[in-house]
């Protein structure tokens, strides 16, 4: 079984194997993980890629490591556990602690790789009303002016250094943006593969968090994804009241014992599991 660095040339194979693990990524996401950051795979000789794993450098100080995934035929054989020793690695050469958010399932074999247990949250789904063509205060749709702002919110939110994902989503066709008309918080939506994805969504507070989800939720149409920290109760109830409900649950890990035991006080939806 060969370890490759995955290139371009992978995305297919790459998005073949998050597809058939019913996840939301679209190639995109993958060319983030492999442009941005250091994107491993397993293939038998001559064969297709059967298990992947990335790790994405957040600054000087902190990495996230994602997109652990093996192909069904090929479950049980250790894979997943050589994938991740390697993505965690190479972020200890860097200097960074290795985070990741973590399935009830994934969870013990992170355990016994050094991450420890943080706070939880949840993925929920539902439709978007698409029934509000027009915004009201305290929100306005984002533009390209705001991305320093967006850069500058969601650092201080969640201690990571994030730009060029923030920069590649922006950019990307289909995503929007919309941010409060003083300039505290924002949240982006992007095209999934089954969903569009909420998130990240940095606010001051709960309220204002309120607003823009709202917004976003006013102006979106089909299914929505968005991943939800457990201690936001008041965005909990708004979700089930708009008809949404948990899909699964995930729970925040990091090795070196930095805490990770309460989501930040401005963070209130994550960018996805696989961008934390």
């Amino acid at each position: 079984m060969a370890l490759v660095i995955c290139d371009d040339t992978d995305v297919p194979q790459a998005l073949a194997l998050s597809d058939a693990a019913h996840w939301n990524q679209v190639a995109d996401d993958w060319r983030v993980f492999i442009r941005d950051g250091h994107t491993l795979g397993l293939r038998s000789a001559g064969g297709p890629l059967v298990a992947t794993a990335a790790a994405l450098p957040y600054g000087a100080h902190r990495g996230w490591v994602s997109m652990v995934l093996v192909a069904a035929s090929w479950r049980h054989q250790g894979l997943a556990s050589r994938l991740l020793s390697a993505g965690v690695a190479h972020l200890r050469q860097r200097g960074a602690t290795p985070c990741l958010d973590a399935t009830p399932a994934g969870a013990p074999t992170y355990q016994k790789a050094g991450f420890r247990t943080g706070f939880g949250l949840a993925r929920w789904e539902g439709q978007g009303a698409a029934t509000h063509p027009t915004l009201t205060p305290p929100v306005r749709r984002a533009d390209a002016v705001d991305l320093p702002r967006m850069v500058a919110l969601d650092g201080a939110a969640n201690g990571m250094q994030r730009q060029f994902l923030l920069h590649d989503i922006l950019a990307r066709k289909g995503t929007r943006a919309w941010i409060t008309t003083n300039g505290d918080g924002f949240v982006i939506s992007r095209l999934g593969r089954r969903a569009t994805q909420l998130g990240p969504l940095v606010a001051r507070n709960e309220h204002d968090a309120a607003a823009l989800l709202l917004a976003a939720l006013d102006q979106t149409g089909g299914p929505v994804f968005l991943d939800l920290p457990d201690r936001w109760q008041m965005l909990s109830e708004l979700l089930t009241r708009r008809g949404f409900v948990q899909q699964r649950p995930f729970v925040r890990m990091a090795m070196d014992g930095v805490d990770v035991q309460r989501a930040n006080d401005r963070m209130f939806l994550l960018a996805g599991p696989e961008f934390g």
